[in-house]
């Protein structure tokens, strides 16, 4: 696919998918999403790489919906909301349930879709000078209503309800507070935090195992108490199975680096 709405590169073991309309503030349209989708299917399939970077072109992360793109869905009947909002809600789910640790890197705002794509990544930095959060959608009638299943299970329903209510933006320090983000760092150090991290998880996890855990996560949930201990007891049994396990097995017994 020929990207018009984002951009990819891939630096050793890291994929980086860039929103790149940063005359538009990076915001979203069906477009966009679609481009996502297919960068993110794309870096799960790539065997070599090992962590996804998500970020924005220019001074914003995202700042949302398109307008053009939000007055023509105003103009669609039910069927056509329908399949655009499940385009969306894959998107999300896509990125919440990818095989490979996703690390949004977040200088400026991050209002409504754009907060959303921040809560489905497992980790996110933020810049302490620029970067905003808000779910912001209640200002013109609309609601988060796909990345509220997400923001509940990330930050608990109290905290999501303030948010999502009241449509106010906070700061990255409060972002980091509540959980809504990992680590809030300086504007100026915030690419080699990313780049630290990325490196770190890349060199010094299986991929086998980190594949797992985001599938124990996705599956846990909607478990009752007996039954998610089963499931636990038996994907602890399988992952002893695994290559990753008798190499990693291995080398900690010989006392030796592992090599991923």
């Amino acid at each position: 696919m020929d990207y018009t709405r984002i951009a990819v590169d891939t630096s050793g073991r890291t994929c980086t998918i860039t929103l790149n309309r940063p005359e538009k503030r990076n915001a979203l349209d069906d477009v966009t999403i679609t481009e996502l989708r297919e960068a993110f299917s794309n870096a799960e399939r790539a065997e070599e790489l090992r962590v996804v970077v998500l970020t924005g072109a220019g001074s914003s992360f995202c700042a949302g919906a398109d307008i053009d793109y939000l007055s023509k869905l105003s103009t669609y009947g039910f069927d056509q909301n329908k399949e655009d909002s499940l385009n969306q809600m894959k998107l999300f789910s896509q990125i919440y349930t990818l095989r490979k640790p996703v690390i949004a890197k977040v200088r400026g705002p991050a209002i409504a879709g754009g907060c959303g794509l921040v809560t489905v990544c497992d980790f996110s930095f933020a810049a302490e000078e620029s970067a905003r959060f808000a779910y912001s959608e209640v200002h013109i009638g609309f609601l988060p209503a796909i990345v509220l299943v997400f923001l509940i299970k990330r930050i608990g329903e109290g905290r999501a309800r303030e948010l999502v209510l009241s449509g106010r933006s906070i700061g990255a320090k409060e972002a980091e507070r509540i959980g809504l983000v990992t680590k809030c760092v300086p504007e100026n150090s915030l690419d080699s935090a990313v780049d630290s991290l990325a490196q770190e998880i890349a060199d010094k996890n299986s991929p086998q195992s980190m594949a797992l855990c985001k599938e124990m996560f996705t599956k846990l949930d909607g478990l009752n108490f007996v039954d998610a201990l089963e499931y636990a007891a038996n994907m602890n049994a399988l992952t002893r199975m695994t290559d990753d396990f008798k190499k990693g097995l291995q080398g900690f017994l010989k006392k030796e680096r592992i090599s991923w």
